[in-house]
């Protein structure tokens, strides 16, 4: 199994779309055994399902992610744990122990440009 985490400086990077990096944790037996940190090579919202499905990715942990991102998702058989924040590390221990919750609505609906440094998890994004 391979698990996709939307990835920055440790931490579960808040907007799907934006994410300049996924961590990916291929697992066995219910244990990491390996782990590596990706760039998207500037792939946008539309191009990232086909980034995480060419990584061959079972599962994505994310933040905010938008409906056609969640329905990409669904299209290319990754199973989808959105609205988390938080170590990335962490998510994926809890994945892994089945404590991860997955939140039935992740969006990321505000529309406003993301500015430098801002984080979509500080104002509740992905937990509307």
């Amino acid at each position: 199994m391979r698990i996709a985490v939307t990835y920055e400086n440790g931490q579960i990077f808040q907007h799907f779309g934006r994410t300049e990096q996924f961590k990916l944790y291929n697992v066995a037996d219910g244990k990491i055994i390996s782990e590596q940190v990706v760039g998207t090579m500037g792939a946008g919202h539309g191009a990232l399902a086909g980034f995480l499905k060419n990584a061959q990715a079972d599962v994505l942990i994310c933040g905010g992610i938008g409906g056609g991102a969640q329905m990409a998702m669904r299209e290319a058989g990754i199973a989808l744990y959105g609205g988390n924040t938080g170590s990335a590390d962490d998510a994926v221990r809890a994945f892994l122990a089945q404590t991860l919750v997955q939140n039935e609505n992740p969006t990321c609906d505000h529309h406003h440009e993301h500015g430098e440094g801002h984080s979509c998890g500080s104002h509740s994004c992905g937990k509307h």
